[in-house]
């Protein structure tokens, strides 16, 4: 497959995942999201870890910030933090020390790159496969991240629609080690 195909396919993903979701209203997204995060915080990885990188959820994922103000008392709190063509991983120390970034997306303040362990990373994306293959918005900077952490429990987090039967994929995407939905 071509990289064009490869492109358009993902494309074409998207655009199924997004009317999708359209289906839903508020209120039942922010459910679904509600049932996901339980089933998340249900794995026992989650339970045993000190430190999470989690992700400051757009309105159109599943919704991370009560999940956020629920372990920030309890564990280390990582964000990924953009800047320039990569994403790094920054703590957040306090729930409220966060300001918008590129593309809209809540980051802490905290300048400081990351560099202790992480125990579990919990990821975004548009659609999953049932074998862990990821899509996202394009810009590649989750893949980047990941890359640096091959040992870390990788995380996708979606909701059940967001699942589907393939995902076109690169050489360079990431797989993930479980996918969790509501």
């Amino acid at each position: 497959m071509s990289v064009e195909e490869i492109k358009n396919r993902k494309n074409a993903c998207r655009e199924l995942i997004k009317q999708r979701k359209q289906q839903f209203t508020v209120e039942e997204l922010r459910q679904k999201s509600i049932v996901a995060v339980g089933n998340l915080l249900a794995l026992p990885v989650m339970a045993r870890a000190h430190t999470v990188m989690l992700y400051h959820s757009l309105p159109d994922e599943v919704d991370t910030h009560l999940l956020i103000h629920q372990l920030i008392s309890s564990k280390r709190i990582v964000l990924p933090v953009v800047c320039g063509k990569k994403a790094f991983p920054v703590e957040l120390r306090h729930e409220k020390d966060v300001s918008e970034g590129p593309y809209r997306i809540m980051e802490p303040q905290n300048p400081t790159v990351f560099s202790e362990t992480i125990d579990v990373i919990v990821v975004p994306g548009v659609a999953f496969n049932r074998q862990g293959h990821r899509l996202g918005r394009g810009k590649g900077y989750y893949d980047g991240l990941l890359a640096h952490y091959p040992d870390v429990q990788k995380i996708g987090l979606c909701f059940d629609f967001q699942i589907v039967e393939t995902i076109p994929t690169e050489q360079h995407d990431i797989i993930m080690d479980k996918i969790i939905t509501d």
